[in-house]
């Protein structure tokens, strides 16, 4: 890679791999799955960066890779064959009903809110967006910004009071 399109690779990288990374691990669920499948995705944009020229595809062709990478895993699983053990396998316990009762809870809360308001939460903590860069993107004030996702946080507080003890949802 010649040194102005590594200059051009290294600055996407550095913008971009937060939101790569929640992209990743929303595929993978695990924190150290995702951080592979981040590496292996740059790894094949790094070869076809001379051939990306629209800064908006870029970001496409990595969460694509990604998504192939992640997908192909999958199918790679499977092809495996299951071996008989002695003792059966340990089954789900009551913990992954209450996980789903809160996601349960938490998606009707968000459906309560407003498209702007659920739209300012996914920018702001999802894309890991700053409050300027928000208010830019949406045409409005950072002071609207601010008060748009107070306002959400609020309403998820009064939607779903069992959440707040909740600190990380699986």
């Amino acid at each position: 890679m010649d040194p102005g399109f590594e200059a051009g690779f290294r600055e996407f990288v550095v913008a971009r791999s937060g939101a790569l990374f929640r992209t990743a691990y929303l595929l993978t669920g695990d924190r150290h799955a995702a951080e592979d499948l981040v590496q292996s995705a740059l790894a094949k944009t790094a070869a076809r960066w001379r051939g990306l020229r629209d800064p908006a595809a870029v970001e496409g062709y990595v969460r694509r890779a990604m998504y192939h990478e992640q997908v192909s895993g999958w199918r790679r699983r499977s092809r495996i064959t299951e071996v008989s053990t002695e003792q059966p396998p340990d089954r789900i316990g009551d913990g992954h009903a209450e996980t789903a009762d809160l996601r349960l809870v938490m998606r009707t809360a968000l459906a309560r809110l407003t498209p702007r308001q659920r739209t300012v939460l996914v920018l702001r903590y999802f894309e890991d967006l700053s409050e300027t860069e928000i208010a830019r993107l949406l045409g409005i004030g950072v002071g609207s910004v601010r008060s748009q996702i107070h306002r959400s946080l609020e309403r998820l507080r009064k939607a779903a009071p069992e959440l707040d003890g909740v600190r990380e949802m699986r």
